[in-house]
């Protein structure tokens, strides 16, 4: 069973991802906050594994609480920003801060339901498409914190066009194992907690163009 816990000033929001993730057999909500504040003692009581977090809060904000939790707690859960406008600047800020993913508040229920059980299992929801915009809105202002090989940076480049190990491994034809080692090896030379961060980080230094396309 994922443990969820679900973070928004709109009590109607709350009801409703409630209803949405209590109704999934594999999940339940093991606690409820309004606001950012409420989010360190929460998930030191209550140990959630994914936390479904509103970007704009009135005390503190989505933003602050995910990169709070994320530089205090030794176990962090996986937290999936919430938000009515995908091309909010603290959905990227977030992201970069180190959340899994972002979903809509007009998202349907099993999009919802997905993204839980995908970041639970450790992956990371990218959205090549709408992570091009919020890069292209941006100035290149990252640099890869180090050089990549050319297997690992043909990989980076697949990974920001939203393929999976598996995907990239059949196209590449190589095994998945392999293909898990060399992500593992992107990611540390980035810096990166995730695939997100390590897609952010080649969109912001110029490596992967926003324009481009799968």
């Amino acid at each position: 069973m994922t443990r969820v816990m679900i973070v928004d000033d709109d009590e109607l929001v709350r009801v409703g991802l409630r209803v949405i993730v209590n109704g999934a057999p594999d999940l339940e909500v093991v606690a409820e906050g309004a606001d950012g504040a409420d989010v360190p003692p929460l998930v030191a009581k209550h140990r959630p594994d994914v936390v479904l977090m509103d970007v704009r809060m009135p005390k503190v904000d989505g933003l602050q609480a995910t990169k709070h939790l994320l530089a205090t707690s030794a176990n962090p859960p996986h937290i999936i920003v919430v938000t009515t406008f995908e091309n909010d600047d603290y959905v990227y800020d977030a992201l970069r801060a180190g959340a899994s993913g972002f979903l809509l508040k007009r998202a349907r229920p099993e999009e919802v339901v997905e993204a839980i059980r995908v970041v639970a299992r450790g992956d990371s929801l990218l959205f090549p498409a709408a992570i091009r915009r919020l890069a292209a809105a941006r100035s290149p202002g990252l640099k890869l914190a180090a050089k990549l090989t050319e297997r690992e940076a043909e990989i980076l480049r697949l990974m920001a066009n939203g393929l999976s190990n598996a995907e990239i491994a059949a196209q590449l034809v190589l095994g998945l194992e392999t293909v898990k080692t060399h992500v593992g090896n992107v990611l540390s030379k980035l810096g990166a907690r995730d695939r997100t961060q390590a897609v952010i980080a080649a969109y912001e230094s110029g490596f992967v163009s926003p324009g481009s396309s799968p």
